[in-house]
Parts: structure tokens; sequence; C-alpha cells
């Protein structure tokens, strides 16, 4: 079967930076509804589309392509008395961006009375390379196009 809208493709996956150094591997495989839901990187999708089982592929992204292009106005620091007990580096809050529309940031880094929060994807503003193998396509339920992402193996469960 080939790749089109509405089909649910398996994919193994490497990134890594343009650089050559692997960033992350697929030890499960990535399962996605194919056909322009946002649920992978729209040029992923243009490069996997047409295609079956076996298919392999390297795409070279610039980060616009990518994670986007980091955002210096997604970077905040804010007094820790402004936070919740037991925050810690490494976890997220939901915060408001400047136009005050809900945005995730990621705890970076706690220095004496101040944590430093960023916006942006960890990913963002890097030129990556994703390796790609499809390993399987089979048609998407009517469930699954109708919530616009896969059931079941791998994928979401309500």
């Amino acid at each position: 079967m080939k790749i089109e809208k509405d089909t649910v493709v398996t994919l193994q996956f490497k990134v890594a930076e343009a650089s050559g150094k692997l960033i992350e591997e697929s030890r499960e495989p990535m399962v996605y509804l194919h056909g322009g839901y946002e649920n992978t990187l729209p040029k992923i999708e243009a490069a996997l589309d047409g295609q079956e089982p076996g298919f392999q592929v390297t795409l070279q992204l610039k980060p616009q392509d990518a994670f986007g292009e980091r955002d210096e106005a997604l970077v905040r620091t804010i007094p820790k008395k402004e936070f919740p007990p037991g925050v810690k580096v490494g976890g997220q809050l939901e915060g408001r961006t400047d136009d005050g529309t809900a945005h995730v940031f990621h705890v970076m880094k706690i220095k004496g009375d101040t944590v430093h929060l960023d916006g942006n994807h960890p990913l963002s503003g890097k030129e990556l390379r994703f390796a790609l193998k499809v390993i399987g396509v089979r048609a998407a339920t009517a469930e699954e196009i109708a919530h616009q992402h896969v059931h079941g193996e791998h994928g979401p469960h309500h």
C-alpha cells in the first residue's frame, strides 16, 4: 500500500544535528496519520507521500522546516517566588506569551531567586538530519480520521 492521505504510517527514525551528532533514535516505531493532520513535519510528509514500506530517505531540514527559528521573546527570567513549590530544572509550566496566548515553557535553570524559562522547542534554531525508514502503511479507520490521529498500538489511547 502506498502512503497517501488517510493512511497510517509506521516509521523507524533517527534525528541528528547537521554535523551528524545523534539526538534521538526510535526504540519503538513512530506511527502517524498521513495527510496534513500536523502529526509530523510537513517536509517529512511531502518526502513520504506516494512511498511504500521499505522506502528509506534522509532529509536535511533547515530550522524553518523543522522546529522553527529560536524566538528570544520566549525566553524569560522570573522571580522564583512566583512559582509553586517544587519547580525543578527540566520541568514544564504553562505561562503566557507577550500577547497573552497560553504557551508551555521549559524550566532551563534555577539560579538564586530566579527561574530561567524557555518557550522555544528544544530543537528550534537547529538544522536537523532525519533518517527515515517506512516499515508499515495501512488504511486509517474512520475513527482515526475523525480524531485526526492514530489509535491503538503506538498511538494515543482514549
